[in-house]
Order: C-alpha cells, then sequence, then structure tokens
C-alpha cells in the first residue's frame, strides 16, 4: 500500500520503529504534507518527550509542516526556542537549528543572539546547522556570527557560512567582502567557491583575477560560471574558448563533460 494511503498514526509508528535512513525521510516528508491538527498535536508532543529518538522526529515534523505558511508556525518557533533553554544532547540541538532554518522569518533580534551562543560548540554538525539556522537575516549578530563561522576550522561549516555571506544575503559592507577575500584561498574547494560567487556578487573587480586564474588551472565549478555570467566581461572570452577547444578534446568524462557548461557561458557573454 502506498504510503499516502496510510494513517498519519501509522506512519508515526513505523518512524518511531524505523531502521533505514531513506524511510525515516519519506515517512517525515509524508506528514509535512499533512498540515493538519492532527499531525501537530502529535508531533508537538513527540518534541516535548524525554526521549532524544521521539523529540527529533517532532521536531523534524514540524519544521516543515505545510508550506507557504507553515502550520502554526509561531507556535512551533516558541517551542523550538523553549526547548534549546534546557537541551544538552547536541543530535537534538542540531535538529532544533535546522528547523528553526526553515522557520526563521520572524525571529527577533533576542533570539537571535540565543543562536550565536552555539557558534562554538564543540560538535561541528551543530556549529553547521547554525549557519543554516541564521543565514538570510539581515541582522548585525547573526552577520558578525556568520563571519566568525566561515573561519571554523570544519570545512563543511565554512562553506555554508560563506554561502550564507555570499549568496543568501544581499546586503554589501566592508566586513562581508573581508570575510569573503579570506577565503579566495581556502584549501576547502566549495567554500573557496561559494566566495568567488559572494563577491562577483557584490560586483567586486578585484574577484576577475582570481577567476582567470581558476579558469587557466581548469578549476571549473558551477558558481565559477555563474559568477563569470554576474560579472559580465567580455575579457573572460578569449580563455574561455580556449577552455572549450581543450574540454572537448579531453578524454576524461569528468572534463569533458564540462564543455555544454563552457559554451553556455561563452554564449551568454557574447550575447
Amino acid at each position: 500500500m502506498s504510503r499516502k494511503k496510510w494513517t498519519s498514526e501509522k506512519i508515526f509508528d513505523r518512524l518511531l520503529k524505523n531502521k533505514t535512513k531513506q524511510t525515516y525521510w519519506d515517512n517525515i516528508s509524508e506528514l509535512r504534507s499533512r498540515p493538519t491538527e492532527e499531525v501537530y498535536n502529535q508531533a508537538f508532543k513527540l518534541a516535548n518527550s524525554e526521549s532524544e529518538k521521539k523529540k527529533i522526529i517532532g521536531i523534524y515534523v514540524l519544521a516543515q509542516l505545510g508550506f507557504n505558511p507553515r502550520f502554526q508556525q509561531t507556535k512551533t518557533v516558541d517551542l523550538y526556542f523553549r526547548l534549546l533553554e534546557n537541551e544538552k544532547s547536541p543530535k537534538v540541538i542540531s535538529a532544533i537549528l535546522s528547523s528553526i532554518g526553515h522557520n526563521n522569518e520572524n525571529i527577533n533580534a533576542n533570539q537571535i543572539s540565543i543562536l550565536g551562543e552555539y557558534k562554538n560548540h564543540s560538535f561541528s554538525y551543530v556549529r553547521f546547522e547554525l549557519t543554516r539556522a541564521i543565514s538570510g537575516l539581515e541582522n548585525e549578530d547573526a552577520i558578525k556570527t556568520l563571519i566568525e563561522l566561515s573561519n571554523d576550522k570544519h570545512g563543511d561549516v565554512r562553506n555554508w557560512a560563506t554561502f550564507g555571506l555570499g549568496t543568501l544575503l544581499e546586503i554589501d559592507s566592508e566586513e562581508i567582502r573581508a570575510a569573503l577575500w579570506n577565503r579566495i584561498n581556502d584549501t576547502d574547494f566549495d567554500t573557496k567557491s561559494e566566495a568567488i560567487a559572494g563577491l562577483a556578487n557584490r560586483m567586486d573587480q578585484g574577484i576577475k583575477n582570481v577567476i582567470l586564474s581558476e579558469l587557466n588551472n581548469g578549476n571549473y565549478g558551477t558558481q565559477l560560471f555563474e559568477a563569470i555570467i554576474k560579472l559580465n566581461d567580455k575579457d573572460f572570452l578569449p580563455v574561455l574558448r580556449k577552455n572549450l577547444n581543450i574540454a572537448k578534446n579531453d578524454p576524461n568524462d569528468i572534463q569533458r563533460g564540462w564543455a555544454p557548461v563552457l559554451e553556455g557561458t561563452i554564449k551568454e557573454l557574447e550575447g
């Protein structure tokens, strides 16, 4: 029988007995598609449980229950911050931060300050979810925290913090640009790419030579080509054309796979 035909009670029961990650998230997703009082009340009850497993299930179901608007979003966000007051489990804290990230449109300055307290948490996955919780917020404390996290020792944390600063935020400042420039030589390729994208989004002309260097070294990435299109500078055309010829004849399938992207970028600039 299709999961969509199951009762919500049955899906909650399956979640509590889940053994595989795939079916776990399939069940979470199905419950999220049912923004009813029944589902909300059961998830809310689980989120208040003393059991770590039950609590996390409830938190995740509430996180995206209903779409535009979320079902009882204000009540859910209040619950998350109340749970944070005494929660010690890194897994539960991580789930809460992740879920706040899906519901952070209206959180206030005091709540943002509370979130910032997790920036030095000993578990990197907690710091990672913190970057998601505060990304896109045009708040001074949130931005300062993202800038600090963009220097985190863990690559995934730096990557998402840099993405949050460079792409999810539209505002510009010397501090944000400095943070992005600090990641230009990051050893993590994705973080470096997000820094390039963020500076291109701000039309920082200094990034042009960095992009040319990446092209000359064959260091391709989606963000790199998006940055080139954003800058709309025809000076990139000669090296793009040269690299297109190389890519088309490259025996490596991965490198050859970039040929359509190079070709599309050339057409954008020529147009």
